[in-house]
């Protein structure tokens, strides 16, 4: 909460400024995170080559920041005088907590902890031209707005991931990444070292992690899913030496960021397996990982194991002075310890129920050397399986089941549900995207992230420490794609972590991201621009069909046909819901001044006998794939070929599932067809059989679904029997069999539209 001072220092503000302050504009400003109060007043600061700096040494940092970048944005070499003040104010409480004050003749900067100045800073820096970004500003005076900005963060953990496993980037990128996170005010970055497909880091008493592990033999072309695999020839790989990581580490620490390395085990081990087999449990040879997945082997539970990661643990906590290490824990199957001789010996010595709470006390174990040697353990919620260490901290990112469980045992919580927070999911409808790895997360879907769960009470909830965006680069084997896959959605995170909640608003967010663009481009940043695209919904009013458009941009009109012809500006004007009676492929685009900007939205509707007839679903969607809900299935329209996060595909995990389909009168069904998702690489599996029937009293007719490596699997049931009603029976696919993704997992199952002719 904020703390009581900030309520004496906005009436200081009313005293100082001529005129009574008015809230800001989307057009007045543009800082993002959001601060938390922000009024402005008449006037202008003048910056020019008269202005000043003066800083208590505790600032000297923040200070500095703001000198260089002025220096380099503009060519003003602040001088000594108080134009602009650093100072010290200890009726502000919190660390990351500031107040910046800007009149026509004075920048008063005022922080308790340097932290504090530094985030004052870079809101001070979103003021100024974007020009000063790249140092393009001509040598002229700027005016800055007459501002007043109280500001504090929600949350003490505001992360982003960067798994370099599977891809790694240059040092210039990962600093680059950081000065981003820095602008944002994101305070941990969360650095994914290992991996089967490479090792990333730099182990002396160990060489060939360097000699070996780095590297592999070729990588995966296309997607996972795609059959049969195809892979390039090329070696690749890589690591980064102690010297680069202590110049990262260091480089964050200026900026205020912690650096946590992640270390994984005992899952996702295969790579420093292929360089010490005898990690392994059958001590054989394997190779570093060239496709993506989840692999059987993992580290031994044998004392040799954990002599090792004991002592590649004492050389990342030298090079690592962060509060946490992050262990994974994840996706470890436990086949190989099932049948090992060594990890059964040690179920039996330590009095274990079985290989869920061996791995339980593999956790345990690294955690206690840890917490001997000051450090606490961080993973993902897989370390939950089997009882959780004693002082964990859990990272949730299979939806918020793992966040609830572990805080109502008081244990910390860092939210990073697939469903908000993973930035390798598609952000676009659109085909021309780059290949990822499946689902999808708009940003808007980002920007309405609630970190806290509503399962946890008030007391509970303090144990959410904050949450994080994860990037995991499978399918981005370019600096410039991680980019477009972290931005803007980034910027969407870095306000749900800032910003308290009442402040925040989506079309305010929109408008000072449109502004916010000048500001990537002079970062020469790769940002993704889905601004100006249209969403569009099928809507029932009174057993009527309309279709809704809608775009985030402001100020802009939007233009559309129903015959499948591109928009212009002579098309029909978007004003209301478009009433849909016919089969028909809606286009619409966004227009300024009758010029289309964005991609023209096309939606093909499809009218059957089912469309907009009513629809019961005996289980709930997944809330993470619920997409346009029940309705969905039944609206004329069908889900994306090559992504199963959309509006209209359902996604249930483990579940089986009975719909009901009602079509409001008797009439001649002839067939029924539907198809479901089958991208085992993602845990999801389309089912083995499928039933229905037409009368209640009846029993099910059963068919087979043949087994198939396709992404999507269609069906397809001859039926030529009159009824008003349409029962049907999905089973879900079951266990994911051994050898698969997510193995020993239930598999999801993903439906897309029911239609019926």
């Amino acid at each position: 909460m904020l703390s009581k001072t900030f309520v004496g220092f906005s009436f200081l503000f009313l005293v100082l400024f001529a005129e009574e302050p008015q809230p800001l504009s989307t057009n007045d400003i543009g800082i993002i995170p959001k601060p938390y109060l922000m009024l402005k007043s008449d006037g202008y600061f003048t910056l020019s080559e008269d202005t000043g700096i003066l800083y208590d040494a505790k600032f000297k940092v923040a200070a500095d920041f703001l000198k260089t970048y002025i220096d380099f944005g503009s060519n003003i070499a602040l001088k000594q005088n108080n134009a602009i003040v650093f100072q010290l104010d200890t009726t502000i409480i919190q660390d990351e907590a500031y107040k910046l004050l800007i009149t026509p003749k004075k920048i008063t900067i005022s922080a308790t902890h340097p932290k504090g100045a530094f985030y004052a800073v870079q809101s001070l820096r979103k003021l100024l031209p974007a020009s000063f970004e790249n140092g393009s500003h001509s040598n002229t005076p700027v005016k800055i707005k007459a501002v007043s900005i109280e500001d504090q963060p929600q949350f003490t953990y505001r992360g982003m991931h960067l798994d370099v496993g599977r891809h790694m980037y240059s040092l210039d990128f990962i600093k680059k990444y950081i000065d981003a996170m820095a602008l944002l005010k994101m305070n941990t970055f969360h650095w994914h070292l290992t991996e089967d497909q490479g090792w990333r880091i730099e182990i002396k008493k160990y060489p060939k992690l360097q000699e070996i592990a780095a590297y592999r033999s070729e990588t995966l072309i296309g997607h996972y899913s795609d059959q049969p695999h195809q892979f390039d020839g090329k070696p690749y790989g890589g690591y980064y030496t102690q010297e680069q990581i202590k110049e990262v580490v260091a480089y964050a620490f200026e900026r205020y960021i912690t650096v946590i390395p992640e270390i994984e085990m005992p899952g996702h081990s295969q790579a420093a397996i292929a360089a010490y087999p005898e990690l392994g449990c059958s001590g054989e040879a394997v190779n570093v990982a060239t496709k993506w997945g989840v692999f059987e082997d993992i580290y031994c539970t044998k004392e040799q194991a954990f002599n090792f990661l004991e002592d590649v643990l004492d050389e990342v906590m030298a090079l690592f002075p962060s509060k946490y290490i992050h262990i994974g824990g994840d996706e470890a199957p436990k086949t190989r310890w099932k049948s090992c001789t060594d990890c059964q010996q040690r179920i039996q010595e330590q009095g274990l129920k079985d290989e869920h709470e061996l791995q339980t006390y593999f956790i345990t174990r690294i955690e206690n050397y840890l917490n001997s040697k000051g450090r606490q353990i961080i993973g993902w919620d897989e370390i939950l399986e089997g009882g959780l260490a004693p002082n964990a901290t859990v990272m949730s990112w299979r939806g918020t089941s793992g966040a609830v469980e572990a805080a109502k045992l008081g244990h910390n919580v860092v939210m990073t549900p697939t469903s908000h927070c993973y930035f390798d999911y598609y952000q676009s409808d659109n085909d021309d995207e780059p290949l990822a790895i499946g689902g999808y997360l708009p940003l808007e879907n980002v920007y309405h992230f609630q970190p806290i769960p509503e399962e946890l009470t008030q007391e509970e909830a303090q144990f959410v420490l904050g949450a994080q965006g994860n990037i995991w680069t499978e399918y981005m084997p370019t600096e410039d794609q991680v980019e477009y896959m972290a931005f803007p959605r980034i910027l969407a995170m870095s306000e749900v972590l800032w910003t308290h909640p009442k402040q925040k608003d989506y079309g305010d967010f929109i408008g000072r991201l449109e502004n916010f663009h000048s500001r990537l481009d002079a970062l020469d940043i790769n940002y993704a621009n889905h601004l100006y695209e249209i969403d569009g919904q099928m809507n029932k009013t009174n057993g009527q069909l309309y279709y809704q458009l809608s775009t985030p941009a402001k100020g802009k009109v939007i233009r559309y046909s129903l015959d499948g012809k591109e928009p212009d500006e002579t098309s029909k004007l978007y004003d209301s819901l478009i009433p849909i009676t016919q089969s028909c492929t809606i286009k619409a685009n966004v227009f300024v001044e009758n010029e289309p900007l964005g991609k023209t939205y096309t939606q093909p509707v499809k009218l059957h006998k089912a469309t907009g007839k009513e629809i019961v679903i005996d289980k709930q969607p997944h809330k993470a794939y619920s997409g346009s809900g029940a309705e969905g299935l039944v609206n004329g329209i069908s889900g994306s070929d090559t992504r199963y996060g959309d509006k209209e595909w359902l996604g249930f995990w483990g579940e089986d599932i009975e719909i009901t389909i009602d079509l409001g009168k008797t009439q001649m069904i002839t067939s029924l067809q539907t198809r479901f998702y089958n991208g085992n690489g993602q845990w999801i599996y389309a089912p083995k059989e499928i039933a229905y029937k037409l009368n209640a009293e009846e029993d099910y007719v059963l068919q087979t679904i043949p087994q198939s490596n396709n992404k999507l699997v269609d069906i397809t049931l001859k039926i030529n029997q009159p009824s008003r009603y349409v029962y049907l029976k999905i089973p879900n696919y079951g266990i994911i069999p051994k050898g698969k993704q997510g193995a020993g997992n239930a598999a999801w199952t993903f439906i897309d539209e029911i239609i019926i002719n």
